[in-house]
């Protein structure tokens, strides 16, 4: 239940308790786990458990390599925080077939983001870039800001100020 103003109340469900699925589904096994037990893996740990598996190793590692290794796999998106979904986004767009000739706006990318995430994240947007694609910020992360190609202030104030 979510309330304005108010924590989130997560009350499990009675017949799956919390596991999403029927007994009957639960049961199937691959390499010991069900989905239940995959859901409840970090980015990071569901890359070492499906490493052999390309198709699903290739998008967990890119979630790793942009900073996302701790996420859960069946994390709720409404928990995700505003630079956790953009990452996420990214991700996305980075398993695409890159043509180039295409424009990101990322609002602050770096906001909330330790040191060594946001450089990974600018890794990351440096291969859109590398691809032929446009990369537009809005950053006040000055370690970004130095890597960009072309740079617009619009002043330390707001309004006249700016």
């Amino acid at each position: 239940v979510e309330l304005l103003f108010m924590p989130s109340v997560y009350a499990p469900c009675p017949t799956c308790h919390g596991a999403r699925y029927n007994e009957a589904t639960l049961k199937v096994l691959w390499n010991g786990k069900n989905i239940a037990d995959v859901l409840r893996m970090t980015v990071e740990d569901a890359r070492e458990f499906f490493g052999d598996e390309d198709a699903i190793a290739r998008p967990l590692q890119l979630l790793k390599e942009i900073g996302l290794g701790y996420l859960r796999l069946g994390q709720p998106a409404t928990e995700l925080s505003g630079g956790e979904a953009q990452r996420i986004k990214l991700a996305t767009e980075l398993q695409r077939s890159q043509r180039g000739r295409t424009l990101y706006v990322l609002d602050e990318p770096t906001t909330g983001l330790h040191a060594s995430d946001a450089d990974r994240l600018l890794v990351q947007l440096q291969r859109l870039v590398d691809a032929g694609n446009t990369v537009v910020m809005i950053e006040h992360d000055m370690r970004a800001v130095a890597q960009a190609d072309w740079v617009i202030d619009v002043g330390p104030g707001a309004g006249d100020a700016g």
